[in-house]
């Protein structure tokens, strides 16, 4: 592979504090990154279920993320595939990269041209890796806060390591950007389900709050998807649980608010169901029109008068 001496220009300038983990009970592999730089997860994330997970930032070589997981298909370890990234790359003294694979094997290159202070460690089943950052600090907090957070999922658990990051300095530069992308231990039986979760900030004031905010949302919405999944499968009970869920981790949600309703009226829960859909009615008349419209497509199992009433509402 030869290196296109343009990966130079400075739009490819992404100074930042990364992470690369793998869960070994689950097997789920992620990135986390942040940066005081425009949508830095387009450029420093990459991920491939069953394969591994690259992290390529500084003065990025973007052709790192997908040559670097082409390598660990053709059976290179982490080593070796970062071995033969650098050694082609006339830019490498300015490059930081890591890379882990399913196995949890990792590896890590911090050019000696990267701005200071930059570093990185490599742990069981993770490496962490920074550079311009305030204090030289960041890469062993980042890699306490990763080991002390066992017990938490992965995507929770990388986002704590970059918030710890933030407490000693992060980048020098402030914040701007973040992303956390997830895949799976194991080859994805389909390939637009390869990402288990990809989240971005693009630009804000506090990208891993608002990280954070979104990673708590997409856990709300995947009790959504089980909340429709099981009307489909017409197990009112089911997804009355999923639902219920979901409402509580966004309780001001109205689209959570309003399906806990549906399949509490499915389920014969008519008292609690209008008391919720009064609720949002109020806040918004056009849930009351497509609650209407609910019983053509067989999603609201109600008599005539028990729809009426509700609609009433």
């Amino acid at each position: 592979m030869k290196i296109n001496k343009s990966i130079f220009r400075a739009r490819n300038i992404a100074h930042t504090y990364s992470i690369v983990a793998r869960d070994p009970k689950t097997g789920e592999m992620g990135v986390g990154v942040q940066s005081h730089y425009f949508s830095v997860g387009s450029i420093v994330s990459w991920g491939e279920s069953g394969v591994g997970v690259v992290a390529t930032q500084s003065l990025v070589n973007a052709s790192f993320g997908l040559h670097g997981l082409e390598l660990l298909k053709q059976g290179r370890s982490p080593k070796e595939a970062l071995e033969s990234l650098i050694s082609e790359d006339e830019g490498r003294d300015v490059r930081q990269v890591a890379i882990l694979d399913a196995q949890g094997r990792v590896a890590a290159h911090t050019g000696s041209k990267c701005i200071i202070h930059a570093g990185h460690i490599e742990g069981d089943n993770f490496s962490v890796q920074a550079n311009m950052m305030l204090t030289n600090k960041v890469w062993l907090t980042m890699a306490k806060s990763f080991e002390s957070n066992v017990n938490l999922p992965l995507a929770e658990r990388i986002i704590k390591t970059m918030v710890a990051a933030e407490t000693v300095g992060g980048d020098i530069r402030g914040k701007q950007s973040a992303a956390i992308l997830i895949v799976g231990g194991k080859e994805a039986k389909n390939k637009w389900e390869d990402k288990i979760i990809d989240l971005r900030v693009e630009d804000h004031e506090q990208p891993v709050k608002e990280l954070s905010r979104l990673l708590k949302l997409h856990r709300a919405y995947k009790h959504m998807d089980k909340g429709d999944l099981a009307i489909e499968h017409n197990d009112m009970e089911e997804a009355l649980k999923e639902y219920d869920s979901a409402l509580n981790l966004f309780p001001e949600n109205l689209e959570m608010k309003f399906w806990t309703a549906v399949s509490l009226a499915n389920n014969q829960k008519l008292k609690e169901a209008s008391e919720l859909f009064k609720t949002i009615f109020i806040k918004d008349n056009n849930w009351r029109l497509l609650t209407e419209r609910l019983p053509e497509s067989g999603l609201l199992n109600l008599t005539k008068k028990e729809l009426k009433d509700i609609l009433s509402l």
